[in-house]
């Protein structure tokens, strides 16, 4: 079953059982997936439709916008916005795989640097290419990139 599958799966469900936030969380994750789809036929990219991994980049981007909102409606004072945006956090987290620990982030920055050769900065986007590829929705690349930095530098 793929992503999308699982996705359009939940979302019926959740229209059954008459789960309101819910529904609205996975329509959300249904229209920027569409969105991206469209997207990427206006620029050619075919009709095939979007790969797991690009479906999983989506939800990825879409958590880490709902943890900064909730940040900014915490420090705002908008405690019941921002615990509208964790609930959506948990809802799109479901489709997620399990977030690698920080052990097996580092481990997973030393068999990319091995793998590709990397010796410099310069080298930094191919390490990071070869995460993305490998290791998409169950890390933050953010961080990647600070101890990809401090591990080249």
């Amino acid at each position: 079953m793929t992503m999308k599958d699982r996705i359009a799966s939940a979302l019926k469900e959740a229209m059954k059982a008459k789960e309101a936030d819910r529904l609205s969380t996975l329509r959300l994750i249904n229209a920027a997936i569409k969105d991206r789809e469209i997207a990427l036929r206006g620029e050619g990219g075919g009709e095939g439709g979007l790969g797991e991994t690009e479906v999983l980049a989506i939800l990825a981007k879409m958590v880490k916008q709902r943890q900064e909102s909730a940040r900014a409606y915490e420090e705002g004072g908008r405690l019941e916005l921002a615990e509208k945006e964790l609930n959506e956090v948990k809802v799109i987290e479901e489709f997620l795989p399990r977030q690698l620990s920080e052990d097996e982030v580092a481990a997973a920055i030393d068999g990319a640097v091995a793998e590709t050769g990397a010796a410099s900065l310069r080298d930094m986007g191919k390490v990071m290419a070869a995460l993305k590829a490998r290791y998409a929705g169950q890390m933050d690349f953010g961080l990647v990139g600070g101890l990809l930095k401090t591990r080249l530098g």
